[in-house]
């Protein structure tokens, strides 16, 4: 055999894995691709340069922490119906829901406060179980059913709260929020708390189950093609069912996990969590998977977001500037995210198409 014979039966797959390695990485640090974790680095640097004293000391950084832990669970609770095709937009009003349930299963009907989670909880399931059923036997649109439902939620805790702070709760419930791990053994306040936790935890499982199961693969497609996915033999109706009574399930979690950490049912601390709920997963959508809704880039969207308001509150800036970054980063995320599926639906029809017309 001739040397350049035997240079032409090398694998063209072995012969091109460096560059089509080298590319993988360069796809995967791309801007397109963590533009969020870019954008988090540009921010800490303005705000460490300009606000040094207040944005920089740990203490800060451990309440974004905490505090954005339970926007984190409303968010998972917005994107897994979303992975379905269903739009829950009734999230602020169960986790306020939720708020005002279990500090009234407290103080009117002396439950336990254990006990009274775990009723919350299943309340929020029953929720999710009754969108699910308007939306798939009812056939009305997710946007409707579930604009209706917020609208029913948030007269029921004005009925039950009277529009006023529901105080008076059991000593140990304010523990559940509260505690947690701490990180520096003289100073018990300096710690990671339990929603912290809780949210990692929600996270982990809600990724497991999208990324590395059969039911997250048909969620995936109920969502994307469901009426392909019918004719695969997958029940969407079920999974959609299924994905509001998840939602719901965290959602009662993240209002119990906040009334415990303001130790009152507040009927107005809820319902305001919709907004950057959704930012985050259509921002979180354009992060890792390109143009997918996924887990991660949904938990990173949120801080992202919450180091920029919290920049920009320690600046000066007034209340309603938080409602205004969180609208116009939506407004940028659903285009982002528009964008990233349409470019790769395009390419993907492109390397398909056979190329007619080019010289020989």
């Amino acid at each position: 055999m001739k040397k350049t014979e035997a240079i032409q039966t090398v694998d063209p797959a072995v012969a091109d894995r460096g560059p089509a390695k080298k590319n993988g990485v360069l796809a995967a640090l791309s801007f397109r691709n963590i533009s969020a974790i870019y954008i988090f680095v540009v921010l800490f640097a303005i705000f460490a340069i300009i606000t040094p004293r207040t944005f920089l000391t740990p203490g800060t950084w451990l309440v974004l922490l905490d505090a954005q832990s339970i926007t984190v669970l409303a968010a998972i609770a917005v994107l897994i119906p979303l992975v379905n095709g269903v739009f829950n937009l009734a999230i602020g009003a169960e986790v306020g829901f939720a708020v005002i349930l279990v500090a009234v299963l407290q103080t009117k009907l002396n439950m336990p406060w254990g006990l009274a989670i775990a009723v919350a909880i299943l309340i929020g399931a029953f929720i999710g179980l009754v969108s699910g059923l308007i939306i798939t036997k009812g056939k009305i649109d997710s946007f409707i059913a579930t604009l209706g439902m917020s609208s029913i939620l948030l007269a029921g805790l004005a009925f039950l709260s009277e529009n006023r702070q529901i105080i008076g709760l059991q000593d140990g419930f304010r523990l559940f929020a509260t505690g947690g791990l701490p990180l520096v053994p003289d100073n018990p306040n300096f710690k990671l708390t339990n929603p912290v936790f809780i949210m990692l935890i929600v996270a982990f499982i809600v990724w497991y189950l999208l990324e590395r199961t059969p039911v997250g693969r048909r969620m995936y497609a109920a969502g994307y093609n469901p009426d392909g996915a019918r004719l695969s033999g997958v029940n969407v109706a079920r999974l959609q069912i299924a994905s509001l009574v998840a939602g719901g399930i965290i959602a009662a979690l993240a209002g119990v996990l906040l009334a415990s950490r303001i130790n009152a049912g507040d009927p107005t601390v809820g319902p305001g969590l919709l907004l950057p709920a959704l930012t985050a997963v259509f921002l979180g959508s354009t992060q890792f998977k390109g143009g997918r809704f996924n887990v991660w880039g949904t938990v990173i969207s949120v801080y992202v977001l919450a180091v920029g308001i919290k920049g920009l509150q320690l600046l000066g800036a007034q209340n309603w500037v938080s409602d205004l970054f969180n609208g116009v980063a939506l407004l940028a995320a659903v285009g982002l995210s528009r964008w990233e599926r349409t470019a790769k639906r395009g390419s993907a029809i492109k390397r398909a198409t056979p190329k007619f017309g080019r010289g020989k």
